[in-house]
C-alpha cells in the first residue's frame, strides 16, 4: 500500500533533485525524494570519465558579497548554510569530481530523513486523470504524490544511427588507461567535451587519434556557451594543426564493420571534400556523443511528450510538461528551454531554474506570492532597482536570457519588482496589463566574433546611443504588452560589468521608463 499523498515526488537525489528537496525542506511541504542507487550523486561516481570538472572553481574574487561570489561558483547549490558552498570542498579551479561526491553527500544530510536509496523507479503512473500521480520502484514499493518534480538528469547514452555502431565501444565504459591504446589507431565519434576529453587523454600513447563529427567544432570561448568545447579540453588541436599525425574529420560516419581480427574499417564521407567517402582502418571506435532523458519509466496516460529529437522532456515556462499536468522537470533535462545557448545543462544555470520552479509552484498551490518588492512608478526609481538588481544578481548573469526580473503594475498606480521569473513565462505573477522583463544578454552574432581579433570594430563603453550592437554580456530592458515586445533597451556593455554610471547608465534607462510608462491609475 502506498503512504500518505505527498504534496511532492522528486525522482532522482543527484544537484537538481537535491536542490528541490532544499526548497521543499525549508517551505515545509511534503516531500521523497526517491534516489535509484545507494547514494546520492550517482551521475558524478562515473563521469566524468576521466574526473576532472570543467564547472568553474574560482574560489577568491576580491568580493565579500555571497551573491556575487556565486558568479564565480559553478558547483555549489543554492543554500542558506554558508558552510554548503562547493569552494569549501577544493581549492582548485577545474575541481576533481570526486570533491563534487563528497559535497554532494553533505548536501543530502541535510534532508536525509527525505530521501529513500535503493529506491530506483519502475513506473509513473496516474490512474485517475487530474488524480495524484503512482509511483513504483523496482522493490514493488508505492508512492502516492499530487505533483512529481523528475530529477534524473540524462541517463541514456545518445547514440547516433549508424550501421555497425553497437560494436563500437561507448564513452560511458571504455577504459580509460592509456596504456590500453598503445600505438594505436583509433576514431572518436563525436565533436564535444566528452569526445576531447577522451582524445586528450590519448595524446602520450595513441598512434593516430581521429575526431569526427558532420558539425564543425565550436569552441566555448567565442559562443558562450559553456557546453561547448572548452579550453581545458582542446589541447588536443594543436595535434591535429601542427602535423602530428592527429585530424579532425568534418563529415558523417557511415558506417562502422567490425572485422574478424578485431579491428574496424569505417566508412567516413568528408562534408569538405563534396562528400567525398574514405574506408578508414582503426584498432579502437569509441562513441562520444553525449546523452539524453530515458523516458520509458512513464504510463501511457503520464507520458511526457519529447523535444529536440527526443532527447529532453517538452516544457512550459514554468518547467511542466506540455502535456501532462502537474509533471514537471528539474536540472539538466530542462535543457529543451535553452538547448545550445543558456546553461540550464550545468549546475551554475539550473540551481536558479530549480528555485524558479519552486516558486512558480508555492505560488500555484500554496498561495506564496513571488518573492519581489514595491517601487514607485517613478522612472528614476524603476532605473535605480534595475541597476542594482544587475550589478549584483548572480541568478540573471548565469541564467542570462532565460531568468528574468519583471516589474509589473500593482494595481494601486506602483510597480512590484519581481526576481527571476521565466523570460517567456504568461499569467501570474506577471499578469495582462504590461510588464517590463530585465535580462542580462549576450548581444546579437556574438558567437560569430573572434573575441580575440582587434581588428574587429567595437563600440565604446561610453557610447549609450549604440549600446543596442554590443557583443558582450549587458542588461536588457523589454516592454512588453500582451505578450508582444513594444520597445527595448540596451545598457552599454562594461568591462567590468559595473553598470553605475550616472551618465552612460542611469539617465538613459530612466528616459527609458519615463517614455514607457507602466503606472497604471488606480
Amino acid at each position: 500500500m502506498p503512504e500518505e499523498t505527498l504534496d511532492y515526488l522528486v525522482i532522482g537525489a543527484g544537484p537538481a533533485g537535491l536542490q528541490m528537496g532544499h526548497f521543499l525542506h525549508r517551505a515545509g511541504r511534503s516531500y521523497r525524494i526517491l534516489e535509484a542507487t545507494p547514494a546520492p550523486g550517482a551521475f558524478f561516481r562515473t563521469f566524468p570519465r576521466h574526473r576532472k570538472l570543467i564547472s568553474i572553481n574560482k574560489k577568491y574574487t576580491g568580493w565579500d558579497d555571497p551573491e556575487l561570489n556565486l558568479r564565480m561558483d559553478w558547483n555549489s547549490l543554492l543554500s542558506d548554510d554558508p558552510r554548503l558552498l562547493f569552494t569549501h570542498y577544493s581549492d582548485r579551479y577545474f575541481p576533481d569530481a570526486d570533491d563534487m561526491v563528497r559535497y554532494l553527500e553533505d548536501f543530502a544530510a541535510t534532508q536525509e530523513s527525505h530521501i529513500t536509496y535503493d529506491a530506483r523507479v519502475a513506473e509513473v503512473a496516474r490512474p485517475d486523470a487530474g488524480g495524484p500521480f503512482t509511483v513504483t520502484d523496482e522493490r514493488g514499493r508505492t508512492y502516492q504524490a499530487r505533483r512529481v518534480i523528475v530529477a534524473t538528469g540524462v541517463t541514456r547514452p545518445n547514440v547516433p544511427p549508424i550501421p555497425g555502431v553497437e560494436t563500437a565501444e561507448q564513452y560511458g565504459d571504455v577504459s580509460v588507461d592509456p596504456a590500453d591504446y598503445t600505438n594505436k589507431r583509433v576514431l572518436i565519434i563525436g565533436k564535444a567535451n566528452s569526445a576531447f576529453e577522451t582524445a586528450d587523454n590519448l595524446i602520450e600513447t595513441a598512434a593516430v587519434i581521429h575526431v569526427a563529427g558532420p558539425h564543425s567544432v565550436k569552441l566555448a570561448w567565442r559562443t558562450h556557451f559553456v557546453g561547448h568545447l572548452r579550453a581545458y579540453n582542446n589541447n588536443f588541436l594543436d595535434t591535429y594543426q601542427l602535423k602530428l599525425q592527429n585530424a579532425v574529420l568534418d563529415g558523417d560516419v557511415r558506417r562502422i564493420e567490425r572485422r574478424a581480427d578485431g579491428s574496424y574499417l569505417v566508412t567516413v564521407a568528408f562534408v569538405r571534400a563534396d562528400e567525398v567517402t574514405k574506408d578508414i582502418p582503426y584498432d579502437r571506435v569509441i562513441v562520444c556523443t553525449g546523452f539524453r532523458f530515458d523516458p520509458s519509466i512513464f504510463a501511457p496516460e503520464c507520458r511526457p511528450e519529447l523535444a529536440i529529437n527526443d532527447r529532453f522532456p517538452a516544457l512550459t515556462p514554468a518547467f511542466e510538461s506540455v502535456n501532462v499536468p502537474d509533471l514537471h522537470f528539474a536540472g539538466t533535462i530542462t535543457q529543451s528551454r535553452d538547448f545550445k545557448r543558456g546553461t540550464s545543462g550545468f549546475i551554475h544555470g539550473f540551481r536558479y531554474g530549480v528555485r524558479a520552479l519552486h516558486r512558480a509552484l508555492e505560488a500555484r498551490y500554496h498561495g506564496v506570492e513571488w518573492p519581489g518588492r514595491d517601487l514607485p512608478a517613478e522612472p528614476g526609481a524603476l532605473a535605480a532597482a534595475v541597476l542594482e538588481r544587475v550589478n549584483r544578481s548572480s541568478a540573471l548573469w548565469q541564467q542570462f536570457g532565460v531568468l528574468a526580473d519583471v516589474i509589473v503594475p500593482d494595481g494601486r498606480g506602483g510597480a512590484r519588482y519581481l526576481e527571476e521569473v521565466p523570460l517567456d513565462l504568461q499569467g501570474p505573477p506577471v499578469g495582462d496589463q504590461g510588464h517590463f522583463a530585465v535580462t542580462l544578454e549576450y548581444g546579437p552574432g556574438h558567437d560569430q566574433v573572434d573575441p580575440f581579433d582587434i581588428s574587429v570594430g567595437r563600440i565604446t563603453q561610453s557610447d549609450a546611443e549604440r549600446a543596442h550592437e554590443g557583443h558582450y554580456l549587458h542588461p536588457v530592458v523589454r516592454r512588453f504588452r500582451n505578450g508582444v515586445v513594444e520597445a527595448v533597451h540596451h545598457v552599454t556593455e562594461n568591462l567590468e560589468n559595473d553598470w553605475t554610471s550616472e551618465q552612460v547608465h542611469l539617465n538613459p534607462l530612466r528616459d527609458f521608463f519615463q517614455h514607457h510608462s507602466i503606472a497604471v491609475s488606480v
